[in-house]
């Protein structure tokens, strides 16, 4: 549950196409901000797309820019064409859409008026199902070409800065300064790492749309440490990607090391559809890039780092090998007192002071299984893929958010958790211990 949503569109086969990229609409630029919602180490912004809002995952380790759901959303499209969309995943290719010259603004202030579309059609590709939130499309390259785009994950906060050379200036005070190179639109550092006690530089791509700390590739000098466990890594254009997770000895970005990190090792056939850059081992995600502000500098080759506040947070995974995603809303009524002012207080016939009460019916989200690891905790208590959830610990499901679950599911080994779950139109009550694996 550590890595919930893990669609990965990084590895993304896409016809190669100029296009221009978000420019200042003012002559005279100021810096511009905005806030986005941080869900499990993935970064969603708003977006404006031919003048309808949608939101958008921020992934560096994309070209294009797709979209995937649009629920009930009208947005007009010109210059449509069929084309097919390939990526991570065991499968073969899915159809989709691109579309030509619409206009896209971030912030009321950035606009890019010449934007390419790609549009996936499969239904079931439903990113907002895993993040709880509803997410529209993913975006990548053309953000971040142009701008020195700082990302605060604790304040939660985009800065795209005007003046590089200024603010070039002043990063090198203030930043440490690492080189990346940009191939293929995307950027890669020279990271170091320790894995089987062998010392080692390695090339990975920075990769804000990853929820995992790093992802490394099995290779005949690079093997999957012991002790490990086959997990579902999550789903990419072309199906369930799958590997195992394991805990390497040290990895470093520049003068920052992290202790025995956790790291994903994606299976052969789920990177089959992978175009490697020369040198490439692996990618580092959410889970280390949150422990930093960074700025990207694609233009000036630099990527800028700064230690926060979550440096020295330990590396946690899903030890109940369940996965939870959101399938819809339901209506729910609950009681509330309801508040009055009394001139006089009224009492009951034991003397007692009457209270008054309600109900108000919201619509409350709903939770399903979407994976279960075999031989998970989860599994050998019997927890089924596509069980409803009624409640964990007694709570109703309903009470949490997703980003909830999702830590309990990783919060300590030997934790009991209590699931009632609905399947079949019958109520069973499980119960597991999280276990650490690692």
């Amino acid at each position: 549950m550590a890595t919930f949503v893990r669609l990965l569109f990084l590895f993304l086969t896409l016809p190669a196409l100029a296009q221009t990229d978000f420019v200042f609409d003012d002559a005279r630029p100021r810096k511009v901000s905005l806030k986005f919602q941080l869900i499990n180490n993935l970064i969603v912004i708003p977006v404006t797309v031919n003048g309808v809002e949608l939101n958008f995952l921020l992934d560096s380790g994309v070209d294009e820019t797709i979209l995937f759901s649009l629920d009930d959303r009208e947005v007009s499209f010109n210059n449509v064409q069929s084309l097919k969309l390939k990526g991570l995943g065991s499968q073969e290719p899915i159809e989709g859409l691109k579309s030509s010259g619409n206009i896209l603004r971030i912030a009321g202030k950035l606009t890019d008026r010449h934007h390419d579309v790609y549009i996936v059609l499969d239904p079931s590709f439903n990113v907002s199902a895993s993040l709880g939130i509803e997410v529209n499309g993913i975006m990548g390259y053309h953000v971040f070409a142009g701008h020195q785009v700082e990302i605060n994950y604790e304040s939660r906060r985009i800065t795209f800065h005007p003046d590089p050379v200024k603010t070039r200036k002043k990063l090198e005070r203030n930043f440490q300064s690492l080189p990346i190179t940009v191939e293929n639109h995307k950027p890669y550092l020279v990271a170091s790492s320790e894995i089987g006690g062998r010392k080692m530089a390695s090339k990975v791509l920075v990769d804000t749309g990853n929820a995992d700390a790093i992802w490394i590739f099995e290779s005949d000098t690079v093997k999957v440490p012991t002790p490990n466990f086959e997990d579902y890594l999550g789903r990419g254009f072309s199906g369930d990607i799958h590997g195992k997770r394991g805990r390497i000895g040290k990895f470093g970005l520049g003068d920052v090391h992290f202790e025995n990190p956790i790291v994903a090792f994606p299976d052969s056939i789920s990177i089959r559809n992978l175009q490697k850059v020369s040198g490439r081992v692996g990618s580092v995600g959410g889970e280390i890039l949150r422990r930093f502000t960074g700025v990207l500098d694609y233009d000036g080759k630099r990527i800028y780092l700064r230690p926060n506040s979550h440096r020295d947070d330990p590396f946690h995974y899903n030890m109940s090998g369940v996965e939870v995603h959101h399938v819809g809303v339901t209506w729910v009524r609950e009681t509330v007192q309801m508040q009055h002012v009394y001139m006089d207080a009224s009492y009951d016939v034991d003397g007692n002071k009457q209270r008054e009460f309600t109900y108000k019916v919201q619509l409350k989200p709903v939770y399903a299984v979407s994976n279960v690891r075999p031989d998970s905790p989860a599994a050998l208590a019997g927890v089924e893929k596509n069980d409803e959830i009624v409640s964990i610990n007694g709570r109703p499901g309903h009470q949490y958010s997703l980003q909830q679950i999702i830590n309990l599911m990783k919060s300590e080994s030997g934790r009991t958790i209590t699931m009632e779950v609905k399947r079949n139109g019958q109520t069973k009550k499980l119960s597991f211990t999280l276990k650490a694996m690692l």
